[in-house]
């Protein structure tokens, strides 16, 4: 089973690469225990879309 600390390190590297089928299903497991790691993988997801959002506003200024 994984711990904290490798499941926040695979959830901070989910935007970089894609996951083994075995890290995966660790990853899974961990999270349906562990609420603290769901707040991470909450708190990254939340952090993910703001800087999609702040990039396409910026991009929208420069063409307006």
């Amino acid at each position: 089973m994984l711990s904290c600390k490798e499941t926040a390190r695979l959830l901070s590297q989910g935007e970089d690469r894609k996951f083994a089928f075995g890290e995966r299903m660790a990853l899974r497991v961990h999270l349906a225990i562990c609420k603290g790691c769901r707040n991470v993988d909450a708190q990254l997801r939340f952090l993910r879309v703001a800087m999609k959002e702040l990039s396409r506003d910026e991009s929208e200024e420069g063409t307006a």
